[in-house]
Order: structure tokens, then C-alpha cells, then sequence
């Protein structure tokens, strides 16, 4: 399974960006929110510059506390993240995140942020995959 048919599962939800300078605080209350665990940083919208997940603000807090949450997230978002693009393969893409450890990849085409694919998302799409092998194995040994 490729990744273009990963987003084509998930539909045509836009994926969350924030702009560099953003407040921790901002960012949180997003995430909370929309219920997702990583923003996508964009100055455009278009260009990824960094991603931010719950986990670098939970690690910001842990060792800095809470004053963090005034700070911008410049300093805490991992610039130059890990990107995938519609044609990686599932295996990839877990591979990557799995290697990498981390939860979300961003997906870039010609330069341009296409979506966002998570590892709960890659998980699925292999569980689906696995499924449906398994249904025509045991179609060719019934005879079917």
C-alpha cells in the first residue's frame, strides 16, 4: 500500500499548520482542540518548516515547566522534519517512524505539503492490507 492511498483514505481534511512564532500555549490548546498529536510549522502553508507534537511539549515541561507555555515554539519544534511523499510504500513509512521514533510524518510533493500520515494511520492501512491477503489465501484454498 502506498502512502497516496493512505491519504486517499482519510479523506480531504486539511491538514493543521501553525506559523513559526506561535505560543506554546496556542499550540496546545490546537492539538487539544482538534484532538490530533502533531501541527505541521508553515510560514505558508505550503513549505514545511518544523512539526510540533504533544510530546515536545510534554518534554519541554517536564524540563522547564510550565513557564514554556509563554515561549515560542520555534525552539521547540523539530525543524527539517522526516517527510514522506505519495509514493513511499507503507513498510517505509513505518519503518521510518519507527527507527526515527516518532509519530507523524508530514507528506511533500514538488517542495508542497500534500497532507500528514501517522503511524496509527500506517498501522491500519497494514492491518487492512494483511486482512485482505489473508481473504483471498484462504479463498485460493477453498477453492473459491
Amino acid at each position: 500500500m502506498l502512502v497516496q492511498q493512505i491519504l486517499k483514505a482519510k479523506g480531504d481534511s486539511p491538514v493543521v499548520t501553525i506559523k513559526p512564532g506561535t505560543l506554546v500555549s496556542d499550540a496546545a490548546r490546537i492539538l487539544a482542540e482538534r484532538r490530533i498529536g502533531g501541527l505541521i510549522v508553515s510560514r505558508d502553508g505550503v513549505e514545511v518548516n518544523g512539526i510540533l507534537s504533544e510530546r515536545d511539549i510534554v518534554r519541554s515541561l517536564a524540563v522547564r515547566g510550565a513557564g514554556c507555555l509563554s515561549e515560542k515554539i520555534d525552539d521547540m519544534m523539530t525543524r527539517n522534519p522526516v517527510c514522506a511523499s505519495k509514493n513511499d510504500s507503507a513498510d517505509t513509512i513505518l519503518a521510518r517512524m519507527t527507527d526515527g521514533r516518532f509519530r507523524h510524518m508530514p507528506v511533500v510533493e514538488d517542495g508542497k505539503l500534500v497532507g500528514i500520515v501517522t503511524i496509527g494511520d500506517v498501522v491500519s492501512a497494514k492491518l487492512t492490507e494483511l486482512s485482505m491477503e489473508k481473504d483471498a489465501l484462504q479463498g485460493m484454498i477453498m477453492g473459491h
